[in-house]
């Protein structure tokens, strides 16, 4: 991912690289010319000083010759030196040829005569000190015109390297303007290109805003090649658009779930006449059976008014799978007395799973329709398993019988209630206790915890088994 912040960081970075080595460019060109100037200046300037130094030399050594003087020969040697080292730096130049040797001789010959004259003039020596003399000046002569030459031919030379610097400068000058026009150009596409490349995706999230604000939530994804922070933020706002649709399918489902239990409701209500009477009466009956000594009496009486004052109350209240199974086991030795002990009832049940939360009436209502529709025809061998376990995270409630079994049209009209609302009250399934059908248990699941899964695992005459699975 390159995120915007990046892509102008390094456009910056570029431009600047570029401007940089445009200058550095410049910088080095200029630095050779001027290099160049201050070589042959300086080399000028050598010469010059060998043709003045040379003179006063010479003028040195002519007073000392005339006034032999100890301040006089040390003003010589000074000079003498002076122009040893003259000499000394001008053959250390890199440059090669006739004139510079003839320079170099003929200024070794002018040291050479010059000590002579010294020593002449030590020595008393008027004939030699005077013939050298006049040698020293002649050949100082010729220094002064073979520098002189040499200056000239120098200038020359300057003068036709400085028209083909001329013409770098102006080719250097030349190509930095041509980069400066075409950073300018680059950088009008880049930005250009780069302003269009936002404008585009927030033109596009504005136009998918504004649907969504009249209603219209099918409007495609807005999409972005580029994977910056606009892909982030067209992400998100994909993401908060689908949020909006699942929401407001969860308060259709809300809506039409709640709609859906307040008619159980209602249903249930109608179907219990006078439930505290009727409670309140089989207690006295119980009680009338348990002092006639029929105990069983007294405990099936027992049993069907635990199973009465369970169901009657709200059935939005929340309770254990301990209270479920409690009452599963009243409603089974309700059915096994009726059924005379033909069906056999399984439990395998994980104490540790007991204190988990759920609404009310979830196992009973699911084990009773084994009883109505699995295996209330069957004359021998019935049975009904009900297990419950837990696996990491997840409490697993399964519900199983040997009976009669259900089609997939039939599971798939229990697990869709979009395709329960269209069926007929006479058709939807309801048990004979408690007026609640499967498919109102596995509403009241989802509306309770909308993790919760419910499964339905059925052939015709092979059995059936619901499965539902709890987060913990």
């Amino acid at each position: 991912m390159i995120r915007i912040r990046t892509k102008l960081l390094i456009y910056f970075a570029t431009t600047l690289l570029l401007m940089m080595a445009l200058f550095y460019f410049h910088g080095q060109s200029n630095q050779q010319v001027t290099n160049l100037y201050n070589e042959n200046i300086d080399h000028l300037f050598l010469l010059n000083e060998m043709t003045k130094s040379t003179n006063q030399a010479f003028q040195a050594l002519q007073i000392y010759a005339h006034e032999p003087l100890p301040d006089n020969l040390s003003s010589y040697e000074e000079e003498r030196h002076y122009l040893e080292a003259l000499q000394q730096e001008f053959a250390a130049i890199e440059t090669v040829g006739i004139p510079k040797k003839n320079v170099l001789n003929l200024m070794a010959t002018f040291l050479e005569q010059t000590q002579k004259t010294v020593d002449g003039r030590q020595n008393q020596d008027i004939p030699q000190y005077s013939l050298y003399l006049v040698e020293a000046e002649t050949t100082a002569d010729y220094i002064h015109e073979k520098i002189r030459d040499l200056i000239n031919m120098e200038l020359n030379t300057y003068q036709d390297l400085s028209l083909l610097m001329d013409e770098k400068v102006e080719s250097t000058k030349k190509m930095g303007h041509a980069i400066i026009i075409a950073v300018i150009l680059l950088s009008m596409l880049f930005a250009i290109w780069f302003s269009n490349g936002i404008t585009r995706t927030i033109n596009k999230l504005t136009w998918a805003a504004q649907e969504i604000s009249k209603g219209k939530y099918t409007v495609q994804d807005v999409v972005v090649p580029r994977r910056d922070e606009l892909y982030f933020l067209t992400d998100t706002f994909n993401e908060m658009k689908q949020n909006i649709i699942e929401s407001m399918n969860e308060i259709e489902e809300k809506a039409r779930l709640k709609h859906l239990l307040k008619e159980m409701e209602l249903r249930s209500l109608q179907n219990q006449i006078n439930p505290h009477f009727l409670f309140n009466t089989l207690n006295t009956i119980s009680k009338t059976a348990y002092i006639e000594d029929a105990e069983r009496t007294s405990d099936l009486i027992a049993s069907v008014s635990a199973l009465l004052r369970y169901n009657i109350g709200n059935l939005d209240r929340d309770t254990t799978l301990k209270d479920e199974v409690d009452i599963v086991n009243e409603y089974f030795f309700i059915q096994n007395t009726r059924f005379g002990g033909r069906v056999e009832f399984i439990q395998n049940i994980d104490s540790t799973c007991l204190s988990k939360p759920i609404p009310c009436l979830t196992l009973q209502p699911i084990v009773e329709n084994a009883f109505v529709h699995g295996i209330e025809n069957i004359a021998k061998g019935a049975k009904i398993e009900l297990i419950i376990y837990e696996r990491g995270e997840t409490i697993y409630l399964e519900v199983s019988d040997n009976g009669v079994g259900m089609d997939q049209q039939t599971i798939e009209r229990l697990l869709d209630p979009k395709k329960e609302e269209g069926t007929p009250p006479s058709k939807k399934g309801s048990g004979h206790s408690t007026g609640i059908g499967l498919i109102n248990v596995i509403n009241r699941l989802r509306l309770f915890d909308k993790h919760s899964k419910v499964s339905i695992d059925s052939e015709p005459g092979k059995g059936t088994r619901i499965r539902i699975q709890l987060q913990k």
